[in-house]
């Protein structure tokens, strides 16, 4: 089972930072380096300013089993970065008067419930109630499968609603799929030939598209997972994705997408504010990331393997964009370093020591671990001689020792630190501290 993930830069305002004169790329070289001998990250990303690349990087494999590296020409999957064009087709769509904004749900598909009271720019912001598909464990059992519109419709209706349109603000990957049918309906084309007439062409994206079949175009990568070595991960189905997280594209194209979008060349002003207005956490397609005092539009994602980031910065005119089909390493990280060297802001390079442990010593951290601050449970074993965590409902994934009852899981900023003495564990992410005794 996959889920359409959204990922955002926590960073804090510490002070102000002036935009470099000299850009560190000396250092994001090393950066990218120490990634890809340590086998960390695999993809691609590129950095503009005024739509102008400064910087790009490729690391890694297409096809980890064919051994095909990865180039310029490689294509991955976006995920929810296609909610992105997906909200600037419908302002398109509402620039030709084939729809608006206040217009009702129910005058496309008056089955889904509140359909009568949830309007078009409640689904873009994520304010119209619609039970997200993708968070439900049957999910798990149809997303790799070519599926008719009448069987997504059917699924989004028994899903039904989680709150009153209006009165709340919840990520919704079916508010999406919803909107690529309504395109379809008003337009009375394939959500392929709308994005390729409206967006791709005019801003000459040869590299982006929608297409049902997957994996019809050669330069079209795989996604992985890493446990202890990387695993092709299953594919989500086009059909199933939609303009919610369907479309394929490479971080150039991205570039140019986004310079186009936020610099008045796609969208009238009028209607490019209103993607950049952000309510309880989200505009039109778009939500804002602060980096120090400066502020970036954009979306990221995760579909399958793949994590993507778009974002623009004002200040600087940059562009900055990252498709990845592989990582055991946190991409925060890397959006930190990157704009880090756009701003002239120092950062770390990654630290990929480990700590040997004897696998004796690894049994006594075995064991079930509960806590009082959040209500999940962690399952700590070993497999094949490493150490493993799992939490309640969640994959399990490999820890690394890099300090004596320390260890970490770098991909999600995740670290364990053991005390057996007392039978507890502290784990920290983000900044916060939760405590956890074995049951």
């Amino acid at each position: 089972m996959f889920r359409i993930y959204s990922y955002i830069l926590f960073i804090f305002l510490l002070g102000q930072v002036g935009i470099a004169q000299d850009f560190n790329k000396e250092k994001l070289d090393q950066y990218f380096k120490l990634l890809e001998e340590n086998d960390k990250f695999m993809g691609s990303l590129a950095l503009a300013k005024h739509g102008k690349l400064i910087y790009s990087k490729n690391i890694g494999f297409a096809d980890i089993e064919k051994g095909i590296k990865i180039n310029d020409n490689s294509r991955f999957s976006i995920a929810s970065i296609s909610k992105t064009f997906t909200a600037s087709l419908v302002l398109k769509a509402v620039e030709q008067n084939k729809i608006k904004l206040d217009q009702k749900l129910a005058d496309f598909y008056p089955d889904i419930t509140n359909a009568e009271k949830i309007n078009i720019e409640q689904m873009l912001r994520h304010q119209s109630g619609i039970h997200n598909i993708t968070d439900d464990p049957v999910y798990g059992l149809y997303f790799t499968q070519a599926t008719s519109q009448t069987e997504m419709l059917k699924v989004i209706k028994t899903a039904g609603s989680d709150f009153e349109p209006g009165n709340q603000t919840a990520y919704s990957n079916s508010n999406y799929i919803l909107l690529s049918f309504i395109l379809e309906k008003i337009y009375k084309k394939e959500f392929a030939e709308i994005l390729k007439e409206q967006i791709t062409e005019p801003l000459k994206l040869t590299k982006t598209y929608f297409n049902l079949k997957t994996g019809e175009n050669s330069n079209e990568v795989n996604s992985y997972m890493k446990l202890i070595d990387w695993q092709i991960s299953p594919k989500t189905s086009p059909s199933v994705s939609l303009g919610a997280g369907g479309i394929v594209s490479t971080p150039e194209d991205l570039i140019k997408f986004a310079y186009a979008l936020f610099n008045g060349k796609l969208l009238e002003e009028k209607n490019l504010k209103l993607m950049m207005e952000i309510k309880d956490g989200y505009g039109l397609g778009l939500f804002s990331v602060p980096f120090y005092d400066k502020v970036g539009y954009g979306h990221t994602g995760g579909i399958d393997g793949f994590r993507s980031m778009l974002f623009h910065f004002e200040d600087g005119n940059y562009t900055y964009a990252l498709t990845s089909n592989g990582s055991d390493f946190d991409i925060n990280e890397i959006n930190i370093a990157v704009m880090s060297a756009v701003y002239n802001k120092e950062f770390e390079l990654p630290d990929f020591s480990t700590y040997a442990v004897d696998s004796s010593i690894l049994e006594s951290y075995v064991g079930n671990y509960s806590s009082e601050m959040l209500p999940l449970k962690i399952k700590v074993f070993t497999k094949d001689g490493n150490l493993m965590a799992q939490a309640t409902g969640q994959s399990a994934f490999p820890l690394e020792a890099f300090e004596k009852d320390k260890f970490r899981f770098i991909q999600a900023g995740i670290e364990l630190e053991f005390e057996t003495s007392k039978n507890e564990v502290t784990l920290k992410q983000g900044g916060a501290a939760y405590l956890f005794k074995k049951d």
